[in-house]
């Protein structure tokens, strides 16, 4: 657990350096979201019904902007050697890796959701439920990301190529995901969504921290 956390205080602070990156998925997630009202119309019912796919679809993209910058950093500078010749196991330390990346990239997308929301007429109530979506499914695109990111490592073009890789296996999460925020909006039971994008992220919690280290593995073979 120190190794875990060293890592992750490592990787936070990197980010905050660097926080042009930041910045630029956060622009582009207020910018892509604010584009979708105006080229649709003023109609309230119409934005509300749209609302939870829009503010989805645009997370989603915004967290792919960061996902090809998770190794490609330790990579460049030679540190990723040392992760690997580490005694703390890699895929824990991967899974640090992770975390930074959420918490720099999806819990900022989830903190302007409700603000974004207001956009689309969304009620208090979609509004909270929409942002407990984007709480339990944001990691779990960072958790698939970081597979992508692994295998693409030192590729070229590898950024096109991780979005390829990611995005059809962060479809079922895209859809529980709208369909809570869908289901709060109509007054219906929204448990069922909740309850899938919560078992996603279990499966995988367990499944792409190791894949992620066999990825390292092999790109750095």
């Amino acid at each position: 657990m120190h190794a875990f956390g060293a890592t992750l205080v490592h990787d936070l602070k990197l980010a905050w350096r660097r926080r042009d990156g930041l910045v630029a998925t956060l622009v582009f997630f207020v910018i892509a979201a604010s584009l979708f009202p105006l080229a649709i119309g003023p109609d309230p019912q119409q934005l509300r019904a749209l609302a939870p796919g829009i503010l989805w679809v645009t997370a989603l993209l915004a967290s792919m902007l960061s996902l090809s910058r998770l190794f490609a950093a330790d990579h460049a500078e030679g540190s990723l050697e040392q992760m690997l010749l580490s005694p703390a196991p890699l895929a824990l330390l991967v899974l640090a890796k992770i975390c930074a990346h959420w918490l720099t990239s999806g819990l900022p997308l989830l903190l302007l959701t409700p603000v974004l929301a207001q956009q689309y007429s969304l009620p208090a109530g979609a509004t909270w439920m929409l942002a407990a979506s984007l709480l339990i499914g944001t990691p779990v695109l960072s958790l698939i990301g970081a597979v992508g990111a692994a295998l693409t490592l030192g590729v070229r073009g590898g950024a096109v190529l991780l979005c390829i890789l990611v995005l059809p296996l962060c479809v079922p999460v895209l859809v529980f995901g709208a369909g809570a925020g869908a289901a709060a909006d109509a007054g219906l039971d929204v448990m069922p969504q909740l309850s899938l994008l919560g078992a996603c992220l279990a499966l995988a919690l367990c499944l792409c921290p190791p894949a992620a280290a066999a990825g390292l593995r092999i790109a750095m073979e």
